[in-house]
C-alpha cells in the first residue's frame, strides 16, 4: 500500500499543526424526523434535481451511529473533526429549542474532548430551514438576523467546548449554484428579478448573516474565553483559456466574481471592482452600514480548495467556465491541479495584507470506489492527499500562515445534486448496510497521522 510522506523538518509536522477530517450535517446525519425540514429536503422531492433521485432522509445514520462514527475518528489518530450543525435541528419553526438535537451537538462534542479530539463546528452548511425558505430565505433580509439568533444559542450550549466556530460554508455555493445558476437548493425563484440580481442578493444577505452572528457570537464570549471565530470560503485559481486579452479579462472577472466577492468585503468593506461592471439592475441592495457589519475581525479563514477553473470570453455574461478534459479527471469531472492550491494561498496572501490566519478545512477528491473483501484500493485519493500536502507545505514556505489541515471527507456521504454517485470519503459506506470501511487512504492517513503523533512523544521525552 502505498504511503503519504511529508519532509521531516515541515512545519505540518509541528505539534501546533492540526490535522483533522470533516463532514456537514445534511450530508451524512439522516434522521429527518428529528428535526425540521430544510431546503434540500424539499429540493430533493423535485424531479430531475438529484442526480440518482436520492435525498438525505438517512445518508450515513450518523445521528444512530454516531459512537461508532467517533470511535473511527480517534482510531484515525487525527487532531479534530469539523461537523457542522443542522439550524433546522436544533430550532423549531415556532422559534423554540428544540433540545434534542442541541443535546445530540453537546454529546457529540462531549465524546470527542474525552478522546482528545477537537471540535471544528460551522454553523451554516447550505440546509436553511424549509420555514425561513417559506419567508424568501436567503432573499430576504431578515433571515440575516435570524441566523445571527441562532448562533447565540450555539454560543450558549457549545461555545466553550469547541476549538472554532465558522459561521458559514461556502456562500458563493449557497448564493451562485442555488439562486444564480439554480443547480443547488433550493434553486431558481420565481420573480422579476434576474438570477443574477437573486445571486448577489443572497450573496449579500449571506455576508450580512456573518458579519452578525460574528458580533453575537463575540457578545456572546465577552466575559469568557471565546473559541477562535471565522468563515469557511472556496477558492480555485482562475485561468485564461488562452493567452488572449479577453479570456485573461474572463479570468479576472470570474476571480473577483467567485473568489473575492466573499473575502473582500470581510477583510475591507468592500466589494471588489467587479461589481462595477455589473448592470445596476444585477447589483444587490445594499443599506447603509451593512459593509461595516460585514467587516468584523476574523480569527481564521477556512480555505476548500479542490481544483482550478478555466475561464474563456463570454460577453454577456463576462466569463464562461471551459469544463475539464483529458486523462486523470476524477469521477466529479475535476482535473487534479495540486500547484493550484500553493498559487491560490500565495495570491490571496500577496493580495490582502490583514489576511488571518488559515486552516484548510476541505481538500479531498471523488473516486470511483468499491469495497473487494474488506479493503478499498483508493491509489488516485492517497496521491491527491500526497501532492496537496505537499503543496500546502510549499505555501507555508512561502511565507502563508496556516495552521491546520482537514481531508474531506470522513466518509462517503450525499454529495448534494450528485446524491450518492460520488464517493469523497476515506471511510467506505455501504448504504445498504450502512457498514463502514477504510480505504487504503484513511490507512495511509492514519500511519502519517500516528507516525506525527510518535514523533511529538519522543520530543517531549527528550525535553
Amino acid at each position: 500500500m502505498k504511503k503519504i510522506t511529508l519532509p521531516y523538518q515541515s512545519r505540518l509536522n509541528h505539534p501546533s499543526f492540526t490535522f483533522g477530517v470533516a463532514t456537514s450535517s445534511f450530508q451524512i446525519e439522516g434522521d429527518i424526523a428529528g428535526r425540521e425540514p430544510c431546503i434540500w429536503d424539499s429540493f430533493c422531492e423535485q424531479p430531475n434535481t438529484i442526480k440518482d433521485g436520492s435525498n438525505g432522509n438517512v445518508a450515513c445514520d450518523h445521528i444512530h451511529r454516531w459512537q461508532e462514527d467517533v470511535e473511527l475518528i480517534s482510531e484515525l489518530g487525527v487532531d479534530a473533526y469539523r461537523f457542522s450543525i443542522a439550524w433546522g435541528r436544533v430550532i423549531k419553526a415556532n422559534g423554540e429549542i428544540n433540545r434534542s438535537g442541541l443535546n445530540f451537538y453537546i454529546k457529540l462534542v462531549e465524546a470527542l474532548a474525552e478522546r482528545g479530539i477537537q471540535s471544528h463546528i460551522t454553523l451554516y452548511h447550505w440546509d436553511l430551514p424549509q420555514y425561513l425558505e417559506d419567508q424568501g430565505g436567503w432573499l430576504n433580509r431578515a433571515t440575516a438576523y435570524r441566523f445571527a439568533d441562532y448562533a447565540r444559542v450555539i454560543a450558549d450550549a457549545l461555545g466553550h467546548q469547541v476549538s472554532s466556530i465558522a459561521t458559514l460554508n461556502e456562500p458563493f455555493c449557497s448564493a451562485y449554484l442555488g439562486y444564480e445558476a439554480g443547480i443547488h437548493a433550493p434553486g431558481p425563484q420565481a420573480g422579476d428579478a434576474s438570477r443574477r440580481k437573486q445571486g448577489r442578493q443572497a450573496a449579500h444577505h449571506l455576508l450580512l448573516a456573518h458579519g452578525l452572528a460574528l458580533q453575537a457570537l463575540r457578545d456572546s464570549f465577552a466575559d469568557g474565553k471565546a473559541p477562535a471565530l471565522g468563515v469557511v470560503l472556496n477558492f480555485s485559481p482562475c485561468h485564461p483559456l488562452t493567452s488572449q486579452q479577453a479570456d485573461r479579462d474572463a479570468a479576472e472577472f470570474a476571480h473577483q466574481y467567485h473568489n473575492l466577492w466573499y473575502l473582500q468585503p470581510m477583510l475591507s468593506g468592500t466589494y471588489p471592482d467587479v461589481i462595477e461592471q455589473l448592470a445596476v439592475t444585477d447589483r444587490p441592495q445594499i443599506n447603509a452600514g451593512d459593509m461595516a457589519i460585514i467587516n468584523q475581525p476574523l480569527d481564521f479563514l477556512g480555505v476548500n480548495y479542490y481544483t482550478r477553473t478555466v475561464f474563456q470570453a463570454n460577453q454577456q455574461h463576462g466569463f464562461s467556465d471551459v469544463p475539464a478534459s483529458g486523462d486523470g479527471l476524477t469521477t466529479m469531472g475535476w482535473e487534479v491541479y495540486a500547484k493550484g492550491l500553493t498559487e491560490i494561498l500565495l495570491t490571496l496572501d500577496r493580495q490582502y495584507d490583514n489576511l488571518p490566519p488559515i486552516y484548510i478545512t476541505e481538500n479531498g477528491i471523488a473516486t470511483a470506489d468499491s469495497c473487494n473483501k474488506g479493503e478499498v484500493d483508493d491509489v488516485m485519493r492517497i496521491d491527491y492527499f500526497q501532492s496537496h500536502l505537499l503543496a500546502v507545505h510549499d505555501a507555508i514556505n512561502h511565507g502563508v500562515d496556516i495552521r491546520g489541515y482537514f481531508a474531506w471527507s470522513l466518509m462517503d456521504n450525499f454529495e448534494w445534486a450528485e446524491g450518492y454517485t460520488q464517493r469523497f470519503g476515506i471511510i467506505y459506506v455501504d448504504y445498504n448496510t450502512q457498514q463502514r470501511t477504510f480505504k487504503n487512504s484513511a490507512k495511509a492517513l492514519q500511519k502519517l497521522f500516528l507516525a506525527r503523533q510518535s514523533q511529538h512523544h519522543a520530543v517531549e521525552d527528550i525535553c
